[in-house]
């Protein structure tokens, strides 16, 4: 049966997680110049709009970003992607690459997790244990990308028993009619599908 997005998102038990919104990922010098424009273009505004409306309501917001010791050690080497991402950008400890980008305006309440591994949040970082913690059940997932973290932090957290809701307009990834086809086709069976409108809504 198909819960009412106001009692899912009740912000007693939600929280907003932001994904890799920081400087090398989504800012001015990032590495992967089409994905930032992609994510700067719909999904950051959103997200810009989205954050002080949960945080008003009550809802925990989570932001979870990933770094890297300058001579690797630690991380993955094993795929394609590691190689791509490490490629002139620099996400040492610190560094502005690190760093949530201006749009985001972090606020005390918030928490910020950093990952020196991995594809995504839920198993490179304690968010797991951060979130039931916080008595979380419920995920809003944001940020990018659609092509593997977004993805990834989804099916992660479906796995380990949240409930998961996805604002099509606040998550990104290139190309973008490719995004649409995998929060039709593979998001919208794990998650709620919505808008940051209708999230707006529920939490006014």
């Amino acid at each position: 049966m198909r819960i009412p997005l106001a009692e899912l998102v009740a912000p007693g038990h939600t929280a907003v997680v932001t994904q890799e919104y920081q400087g090398a990922v989504v800012g001015p010098h990032a590495g992967l110049a089409a994905l930032a424009d992609e994510a700067r273009r719909e999904a950051l505004p959103n997200i810009a709009r989205l954050l002080p409306v949960a945080r008003a309501a009550g809802a925990s917001v989570v932001h979870c970003l990933v770094q890297r010791r300058a001579d690797g050690r630690g991380a993955n080497h094993n795929a394609k992607i590691f190689a791509i991402g490490a490629t002139g950008v620099d996400i040492t400890p610190g560094s502005p690459g690190t760093q949530l980008v201006p749009e985001i305006d972090p606020q005390p309440t918030d928490l910020v997790l950093y990952r020196w591994h991995g594809l995504g949040p839920m198993g490179g970082t304690d968010l797991d244990a951060v979130l039931r913690n916080l008595d979380v059940r419920t995920i809003v997932a944001v940020g990018v990308s659609v092509n593997v973290a977004i993805t990834n932090l989804v099916m992660d957290a479906v796995n380990v028993g949240y409930r998961v809701v996805v604002p099509r307009d606040a998550v990104a990834g290139i190309p973008a009619d490719y995004a649409a086809a995998v929060i039709d086709n593979t998001l919208s069976l794990l998650a709620t599908v919505t808008t940051t409108d209708e999230l707006l809504d529920a939490w006014r």
